[in-house]
């Protein structure tokens, strides 16, 4: 059994209500099926949420804070800055390299999307 076959049979009619999100979708309680997958990534999502509670944060900051290695963190923040959601500023601070990182306004809309989305998911799951 297919897992839509399988949510229709655990809740009947909730797939019914999952829809493309168009104007005004949220007023008539519809969820869009897609979302923005760039930012669902774990590593991403907790560079962009940390952002969004800081002006800006260090390289070596969101690692610490992350969790994360060197090449890891630099490949998923050269993907949230090339998407526009992330803009970097490299300095130095006396002869040490220095990268920081800000959440563009594009990013901050971007994770308010991403958020809702998921809200609606959870509301939805909820009252099924």
């Amino acid at each position: 059994m297919g897992k839509k076959a399988l949510a229709e049979k655990e809740a009947p009619g909730a797939l019914a209500r999952l829809r493309p999100l168009r104007p005004f979708a949220r007023e008539r309680g519809e969820v869009a099926l897609e979302f923005d997958r760039l930012i669902h990534e774990r590593t991403r999502l907790g560079v962009v949420s940390a952002l969004a509670v800081n002006r800006s944060l260090s390289f070596k900051e969101l690692k610490q804070l992350l969790g994360t290695t060197d090449g890891n963190l630099s490949v998923h923040a050269r993907k949230l800055e090339e998407a526009g959601y992330v803009a970097c500023t490299k300095s130095f601070s006396g002869r040490l390299p220095k990268t920081e990182y800000r959440l563009t306004v594009a990013g901050r809309r971007a994770l308010e999307r991403y958020l809702d989305h998921m809200e609606a998911l959870i509301r939805l799951t909820r009252e099924t």
